[in-house]
């Protein structure tokens, strides 16, 4: 007997009917008819629809401040802010990693960035390793990560297998938790210390969350490390003076920057650093408050590495 097709019931697996619901997975009715459109009028769509962006994070800038002062509780005793993502949100946490060692002096064991797949999925995508909480849960093991530590969970969806995993076993370890994710909190089912959910909405293309989703999630941690550092006195005024001077573009960097904070000219600026062991904090230290190197060091440390403090403003 032939069954009828009203006679078979659709069984949907359950990842399916997930996705069905998630804001990122849904069809954008602005970029409908982007396949027929002429470059010109394909930027303009992606550019009207990135412009929402920053009004998307916007709205969460209470949950990221929350998050900031979290990290720096963290840093201050000890630990370190570890990324955990998949896919383009893994790709990001390990960009921001790799920028805060030559932007803010950072030891590159405080901030670190998790990819699942590991080092490869980096430059092409590993098939089915974000798929597994089990993997996320040994991700956690190898960082050992401990109750000091700052885990943060990078997913799109909210809803990244290995994300929960990595999330699930830090937090039994007693590390502090955050997620940030670009779908509304409702459809989060995990339990963490600071949820930053910035639904952007629909991308241009259906599902392609390196789009806005990556956009605001690079927002996000901008905000969290840059937060952070200043404020553990990496930044003066508003600018970076615990650089690295790695390259020969930083090294002239930090003799602008001496040279513009403390008014000096080229050559005694690039004195005071020669002085100052390269370190840019202490050569302007030593500049503005004519102190010795020996001095400016101790200054710093006695404020906690604060160039105001220490300068009694």
């Amino acid at each position: 007997m032939v069954k009828k097709k009203t006679d078979i019931v659709s069984t949907k697996p359950a990842l399916f009917t997930k996705l069905e619901t998630l804001l990122t997975e849904q069809r954008n009715p602005e970029s409908s008819s982007i396949d027929l459109a002429d470059s010109k009028t394909i930027v303009k769509i992606i550019n009207e629809e990135d412009k929402k962006v920053a009004h998307c994070v916007e709205s969460r800038l209470n949950e990221i401040a929350e998050a900031i002062d979290i990290i720096v509780e963290g840093l201050k005793a000890g630990g370190r802010v570890l990324y955990f993502g998949a896919g383009t949100s893994g790709r990001l946490g390990v960009l921001d990693a790799a920028e805060c060692p030559p932007t803010f002096g950072s030891d590159p064991e405080t901030v670190q960035g998790f990819i699942a797949g590991g080092e490869k999925a980096m430059f092409r995508a590993q098939e089915g390793a974000e798929d597994h909480e089990v993997n996320g849960e040994i991700a956690v093991d190898q960082a050992r990560v401990n109750e000091n530590d700052i885990t943060i969970g990078l997913a799109a969806s909210g809803r990244t297998p290995y994300v929960h995993g990595v999330l699930k076993k830090a937090a039994k370890l007693g590390s502090r938790t955050i997620l940030v994710t670009t779908v509304s909190g409702d459809q989060i089912d995990l339990d963490v210390d600071v949820l930053v959910d910035v639904p952007v909405g629909p991308e241009v293309i259906m599902g392609s969350t390196r789009m806005k989703s990556a956009t605001a999630q690079k927002m996000i941690l901008n905000m969290f490390t840059t937060g952070a550092m200043i404020r553990l006195g990496k930044v003066y005024e508003n600018v970076m003076v615990d650089l690295q001077l790695t390259n020969k573009k930083l090294e002239e960097r930090a003799k602008r920057i001496v040279m513009n904070l403390a008014g000096l000219d080229y050559q005694e600026a690039s004195e005071y650093l020669e002085k100052a062991d390269n370190h840019v904090k202490t050569a302007l230290l030593m500049a503005l408050a004519n102190l010795s190197h020996q001095e400016a060091v101790k200054k710093l440390k006695e404020h906690n590495g604060f160039i105001r403090k220490a300068l009694g403003k």
